[in-house]
């Protein structure tokens, strides 16, 4: 995805929410932090609700499809805080509930879900369109066709360059998918499977785990118990070597997330006035921590030793449950978290994605992360018995890929019809 294009198949693991109905507006920019100023039809966002005391729950993209018709896609903790409102607010909507397809006995879903990304990304759509593509600006749906059934598609660009995300009805998902390989292949189209999906978010810098802070707080207590006691918020797992008693230590603001700039205060929302008393705060930071890669390779070189071997480091992704917590420490202080990690081959480094204190934010601070489970490993399926390792780390710039930093420009493509 850097160096030409990619096709990324989302159509499997994230779940999709409809809402439907003269107050699906309402209901959501209730939940919403961000602005629903000029949030028109054929415009998308990322959505990011918070509880009243402004921990985030998670993020979602948000599709406003058509006239009181919006789809929210992503996981499942943001979708089940928006049914239970909109199902106990009192409001004139219609929920749909589409779940990913590994909680499926049929493998079926309601829409296909393709992103053409990278430098050749633009190339590839028009010679599946058959046609120049028409202008758009990023984070803006259009209609068009290809492969002889319609589509729709949504700027967009994960890879940090120009990119379609393509949608329709699931039965379409042969044709389109076909049309799109046999137009990349002059472009050097890869397919790109799911395993190595997972390193893109190390790349442009998102975090996709936040702990839902829903775990405590009486003002919360009948959502718990509205919650199925199976769903994914009483099966989401924590690992790593960040130990609390508390739980509230897991959770994130939107400032930890580096999402402050998405808070608006120009319409009345659920923790309004708990960002409000934060908003002058002093907040942690988002940042990449590159990894040495001595220490990475003597960490791996354990699975060689009869004893002491350290947690495996799987690749690309190197995340072993929900919701991963890795102490990062200076001077054996704990000084933020990491919450993310695997290898990028384009960097060839393994690169975590972290939250840290201000004080050791800047680029160039070196840490250490504290690899593995204290007292040789939790019972967790995915934990062999280990001992802990040190691995030190350089703080990094978020997005660590330049061509993704250049990309959040203001003067880049996403601000221009491209």
């Amino acid at each position: 995805w850097q160096e030409t294009c990619v096709l990324f198949n989302q159509s499997y693991h994230m779940a999709e929410l409809a809402v439907e109905g003269p107050d699906a507006m309402t209901v959501l920019s209730r939940l919403g932090m961000n602005t629903f100023n000029n949030f028109a039809v054929d415009k998308a966002k990322q959505f990011v609700p918070c509880t009243p005391e402004g921990y985030v729950i998670g993020d979602v993209i948000l599709f406003h499809l058509a006239e009181q018709e919006f789809n929210l896609v992503g996981r499942a903790p943001v979708l089940n805080w928006v049914t239970y409102h909109a199902q106990t607010g009192g409001y004139d909507v219609q929920l749909a509930l589409d779940q990913r397809t590994a909680l499926r006995s049929d493998g079926r879903r309601k829409h296909y879900r393709f992103q053409v990304q990278g430098p050749n990304a633009m190339d590839v759509i028009a010679r599946a369109l058959g046609a120049p593509p028409p202008e758009l600006k990023f984070f803006n749906l259009t209609s068009s066709q290809i492969g002889g059934v319609n589509v729709r598609a949504l700027r967009h660009g994960m890879a940090g360059q120009p990119g379609w995300e393509l949608f329709g009805p699931w039965e379409d998902y042969e044709p389109v998918h076909a049309a799109l390989v046999a137009a990349g292949q002059e472009f050097g189209l890869r397919l790109v499977g799911g395993r190595a999906y997972s390193s893109n978010a190390l790349e442009s810098g998102w975090i996709p785990s936040p702990l839902p802070a829903v775990y405590t707080g009486e003002s919360l207590r009948e959502y718990r118990e509205w919650l199925p006691a199976n769903g994914y918020e009483g099966s989401a797992s924590i690992g790593g070597s960040f130990v609390s008693d508390n739980v509230e230590d897991y959770y994130f603001t939107p400032w930890d997330l580096g999402y402050g700039h998405l808070i608006k205060f120009d319409h009345d929302f659920i923790g309004r006035e708990a960002l409000e008393r934060r908003a002058d705060d002093e907040h942690r930071h988002k940042v990449t921590l590159a990894l040495v890669n001595e220490d990475v390779a003597e960490t791996i070189a354990t699975m060689f030793h009869k004893t002491e071997r350290a947690k495996f480091i799987d690749w690309p992704s190197a995340v072993y449950s929900m919701h991963p917590f890795d102490r990062v420490t200076v001077n054996g202080e704990t000084v933020g978290v990491s919450t993310w990690i695997g290898y990028s081959s384009n960097e060839a480094k393994m690169l975590t994605l972290a939250v840290v204190d201000a004080a050791h934010a800047a680029p160039g601070t070196e840490v250490t992360l504290l690899w593995g489970e204290e007292h040789g490993g939790t019972s967790k399926p995915t934990v062999e018995p280990h001992v802990q390792r040190e691995i030190r780390g350089v703080v990094s710039p978020v997005p660590y890929v330049e061509v993704v930093r250049k990309a959040y420009a203001p003067d880049s493509w996403r601000s221009a019809a491209v």
